[in-house]
């Protein structure tokens, strides 16, 4: 089974969650910036305290929604209002909203007026978008080489983080644990007199679930294969334990190359590597060169791996059926991302698409640079199989 989950829906269908949904679209509508990674602490926690009674969502809204003490006022004022209509999903707001001139911020500073005419009133407010503002929602296939850039420096303030994992390794515990560690406990002990006055013991310790980033570098992913290859150099470089790889006719290891901090330099060192840039496709081989060299053999145990691709596979789709099957069995959890998602009537009808989805916990739309930011956060939530 699979679990569809894409732009700022929550998934699951619980009253907790379908409520968080309804509340933080509401405090949106009213202005407030609640990101989605809020939403879900939101949910998280509203589930935990109930809507049985009122202080509990309240307290629980405050704490996971609103980061600014002057945004304080309107969340309450919008809590009260969707409180006493019973978890609706709509704010009436009484009177007109005054009229609003739209402008886009641009890199000239001059034309502030055009005629020298004062137009300003006190009923009317201007409101600018800044040009990041307009790039979080344009597709990938329609970013120019300097908007790709500027997108590039945006994802480098993304937060990539995946839920610990325990460890085999011991470590000496901050309190008493079920495990004792006699060597300590005994050397202690020797400085007074053989008397066990303190007693040490130990835990398992945790590390960083592994990350694995697995790019489709043919040519009908061509257009979003760039952004996704500025994705996954943001990735390595932001945490630990991440690697990343291209697949197209043939697999290539990036992680080494994308290491390097500086954008330009990680990026003009990963594309030789790829021979098969912008080529043909054979995703089922490809998959098996991955399973039998490096996931099977422990890169991605226990690990959550992404695939970026749209599906579209000259080769045998049996095939990729077979190696998703043998890579799903091992991983945390497999999460796959098509661009093509986002499009009006799109059905995953390509046949290593249909293929590979069978096998699959999480399928995403991947078109925007708000998509991957939910890629982000939803990777920071990790919980494993749907």
């Amino acid at each position: 089974m699979y679990e569809v989950a894409d732009g700022s829906r929550v998934t699951g269908g619980s009253t907790g969650e379908a409520i968080a949904v309804a509340f933080t679209r509401a405090l949106r509508e009213s202005g407030l910036s609640v990101p989605i990674t809020a939403t879900l602490n939101f949910a998280t926690a509203l589930n935990r305290v109930g809507v049985g009674h009122r202080s509990g969502p309240y307290w629980a809204g405050r704490a996971t929604l609103v980061s600014n003490p002057e945004d304080i006022a309107v969340y309450n004022r919008i809590f009260a209002a969707f409180w006493e209509q019973k978890y609706g999903e709509w704010i009436n707001v009484e009177g007109q909203p005054p009229p609003m001139t739209l402008a886009l911020d641009t890199d000239d500073e001059g034309d502030e007026t055009g005629d020298g005419e004062d137009d300003s009133s006190d009923d009317i407010q201007s409101v600018r978008f800044s040009r990041a503002e307009v790039l979080m929602d344009k597709d990938f296939a329609e970013c120019t080489d300097d908007e790709l850039a500027e997108l590039q420096q945006m994802m480098l303030q993304m937060r990539f983080t995946t839920h610990a994992q325990q460890s085999r390794r011991q470590v000496t515990a901050k309190r008493h644990g079920r495990s004792p560690d006699l060597r300590k406990t005994i050397r202690l002990a020797l400085k007074h007199q053989g008397e066990p006055l303190q007693r040490k013991f130990t835990e398992n310790s945790v590390k960083p679930r592994r990350l694995v980033l697995i790019l489709d570098v043919s040519g009908s992913m061509e257009p979003y294969a760039r952004a996704f290859l500025r994705f996954s150099h943001a990735a390595v470089i932001a945490r630990g334990r991440v690697e990343a790889f291209a697949i197209g006719t043939r697999l290539t290891r990036l992680t080494r190359h994308l290491s390097n901090r500086d954008p330009d330099v990680a990026l003009k060192a990963a594309t030789p590597e790829v021979k098969d840039w912008s080529g043909g496709t054979r995703l089922g081989d490809t998959f098996a060169q991955f399973n039998d060299e490096w996931g099977i053999r422990g890169m991605a145990r226990g690990a959550v791996v992404v695939v970026v691709s749209d599906g579209w596979d000259r080769g045998d789709a049996e095939v990729l059926g077979v190696q998703m099957e043998r890579l799903h069995r091992v991983t945390h959890q497999l999460i796959w991302v098509n661009p093509l998602k986002a499009s009006e009537g799109y059905a995953p009808v390509a046949a290593g698409m249909a293929a590979a989805l069978p096998h699959t916990d999480l399928f995403l739309s991947g078109h925007s640079y708000r998509s991957l930011d939910h890629l982000a956060a939803l990777l920071s939530h990790s919980t494993g199989r749907a």
